[in-house]
């Protein structure tokens, strides 16, 4: 089994280490010690299991199951009891509380064991935001090796392409593979409107609402114009006054 280990504390990794010790078929691939590094050696490397702490720097584990999604099994390891619900949502085969024992490392383990060997695929990628029941405060984007962290205060609008999205922010554009509809659901509907089937806007972006004869467009702050359906306009209208 190929595995990769992922905490930010050396003394976390190093106990993960001397535990898997006791297994002379694990191959431990590489450690990371952050969140960005985790998603790019998952993609890299393949590995069968990930040890995945959850409060890191840069990017936390639920997020780099989000960006790393369904290539590899997630086993958390971490001091924190309240995400352990999170954990098994985004289909992890156990949850590791520290400080824990030889035995209960070992009964994960096998757990995760258990879970390769039924060769059961993990297709579903975590929404950080649904699982916390409140609004996203960052979206995540992947180009290539590289991950885009954009605060949503920054996103002026979002406009639907396919299967994707793209994220209008700070003059750039960045695609992400999402349906309009999912990332309008993990938004704050006091912030982000849907004002047409194709668009999200940040409200606070719109500087006012142009009438035409039979349509309306949003005029934004930096000058993109878009189109409004009549139910987009009443939302716009209710929020603006």
């Amino acid at each position: 089994m190929r595995v990769l280990i992922v905490d930010d504390e050396d003394l976390a990794r190093g106990l993960v280490r001397e535990f898997l010790s006791a297994h002379p078929d694990i191959d431990i691939v590489a450690e990371c010690a952050n969140g960005f590094d985790a998603v790019k050696a998952i993609a890299e490397l393949a590995p069968d299991l990930v040890f995945l702490d959850i409060q890191m720097p840069k990017l936390n584990g639920f997020e780099v199951v989000e960006l790393a999604g369904g290539k590899c099994r997630y086993l958390f390891v971490t001091a924190y009891d309240q995400y352990a619900l999170k954990a098994f949502e985004v289909h992890a085969v156990d949850y590791l509380l520290k400080p824990y024992s030889q035995q209960r490392f070992d009964q994960a383990l096998a757990h995760a064991r258990t879970s390769l060997s039924a060769q059961t695929g993990l297709d579903a990628v975590v929404s950080d935001a649904a699982l916390r029941n409140k609004p996203l405060g960052r979206v995540l984007i992947r180009d290539g090796a590289r991950v885009h962290v954009i605060g949503v205060e920054k996103i002026d609008f979002i406009e639907a392409q396919d299967d994707y999205v793209q994220i209008h922010a700070d003059g750039k554009g960045y695609l992400k593979n999402q349906r309009l509809a999912e990332l309008e659901s993990q938004l704050d509907p006091d912030v982000f409107v849907r004002i047409h089937r194709s668009y999200i806007v940040n409200i606070g972006r719109v500087s006012r609402i142009e009438q035409g004869r039979d349509s309306h467009t949003a005029i934004l702050a930096d000058g993109a114009r878009l189109p409004v359906s009549r139910s987009g306009y009443q939302k716009v209208r209710n929020l603006i006054g």
